[in-house]
């Protein structure tokens, strides 16, 4: 079973965007399942959201406590809660942010095998026209860690929005995932 924490801030799409993980895989054929857990529910309070995704039924309901993956969708979480407990070495990172990891204070993460940072708010705002980064880093997250296709990404896409709005969110998640495959191949070359 792949686990994944969604942290972010209430109105910047974090429970959409553990729905929209869900469904990608869901429509690969894997079992999935997506939930939020709430402190207080009010516009720019700590989010966080979950995702399973699994070749057989998932059973469990509990949060997400040992990660495989930790996606950040707002980067002043950074220092404020402990975003990274309980993930592995082997896990995987993707942080909404223009500025590496050791600028962002993180030079305790050099070790983690896959970490990277998106400017997914930016991508946003160029193809969306509102700071919304959670489209964009399930683009980068596809890229980053394979386990969900962009294909079935922007058909999850596509049917959680219509029109210019699912035009613009797969738009969005389609350039981060170009982004973080070019930084990839930068950095093996």
């Amino acid at each position: 079973m792949f686990q994944v924490r969604i942290h972010g801030r209430g109105g910047q799409g974090v429970v959409t965007g553990a729905e929209l993980l869900s469904v990608a895989a869901f429509l690969e054929g894997r079992y999935s399942q997506a939930f939020p857990s709430f402190g207080s529910e009010r516009m720019g309070a700590p989010v966080v959201a979950f995702c399973r995704i699994s070749e057989r039924e998932i059973r469990l309901r509990e949060p997400v406590t040992e990660p495989d993956a930790i996606i950040i969708q707002d980067p002043t979480l950074l220092h404020q809660v402990d975003l990274f407990r309980g993930l592995s070495k082997s896990g995987a990172i993707l942080i909404n942010s223009t500025k590496s990891h050791m600028e962002l204070g993180l030079a305790e993460l050099a070790d983690v095998s896959r970490l990277m940072t998106v400017p997914a708010t930016e991508i946003a705002l160029r193809h969306i026209g509102r700071p919304l980064p959670n489209s964009a880093l399930l683009g980068g997250f596809s890229a980053l860690s394979g386990k969900i296709g962009i294909d079935s990404l922007l058909e999850a896409i596509a049917q959680k929005f219509s029109g210019k709005t699912g035009r613009d969110n797969q738009a969005a998640a389609g350039a981060a995932y170009r982004f973080v495959l070019e930084t990839i191949h930068a950095a093996a070359a």
